[in-house]
C-alpha cells in the first residue's frame, strides 16, 4: 500500500519496472538486472550519439525513473561522440558486459529500440533515427 501523496512515487517504480520487464521479455532472458544494465546502456550510447537538443527531446517522453537513469552521468559538452560508426556504439553498450558478454548486441539493441518506438511518439522516434548515422539506423526495427 502506498503512503498517501507519494503514489506518484509508486507509479514511477512500477513504469521503470516495465520497461525492464519488456526488455527481458524481448530478449527471453531471465535477469531483470541484466534487462536493467542492457536498459541502461543502451540508453546511453543513443543519448550520447545525439545533438543536445535532440537528446532532451527524447529524455522528455521517458518515464521520470528511466529518464532519470538515461541522464546519469550525461556530459552534454562531450555530446554527439566522435565515432559514428555502429562498431563503437555497440562497444559502448559492450562495455557494460565484460562479466557476463552479451551473444548479440546488435539484437540486444535492436530490441531497445523496439520499445523505445512502442512507448515514445512516433515524431520523436523519427528525428531519432533520423539523427543516427545510417548503420546504427540499420539496427533499429522498422515501425
Amino acid at each position: 500500500m502506498s503512503a498517501v501523496g507519494l503514489e506518484g512515487i509508486d507509479q514511477a517504480v512500477q513504469q521503470a519496472h516495465i520497461w525492464i520487464n519488456e526488455v527481458e521479455n524481448r530478449l527471453g532472458w531471465d535477469s531483470k538486472p541484466r534487462a536493467y544494465r542492457l536498459l541502461r546502456a543502451v540508453l546511453h550510447a543513443l543519448r550520447d550519439h545525439l545533438q543536445v537538443n535532440e537528446a532532451a527531446d527524447l529524455g522528455a517522453q521517458l518515464p521520470i525513473l528511466v529518464r532519470g537513469l538515461y541522464y546519469e552521468q550525461w556530459q552534454p559538452g562531450k555530446t554527439p561522440v566522435k565515432e559514428r560508426d555502429l562498431q563503437g556504439f555497440l562497444d559502448r553498450i559492450d562495455a557494460s558486459f565484460t562479466p557476463d558478454p552479451i551473444d548479440d548486441t546488435a539484437k540486444a539493441a535492436s530490441a531497445v529500440f523496439g520499445l523505445l518506438s512502442d512507448k515514445v511518439s512516433a515524431g520523436e522516434i523519427d528525428d531519432v533515427r533520423n539523427a543516427l548515422p545510417k548503420a546504427i539506423r540499420a539496427v533499429w526495427p522498422p515501425a
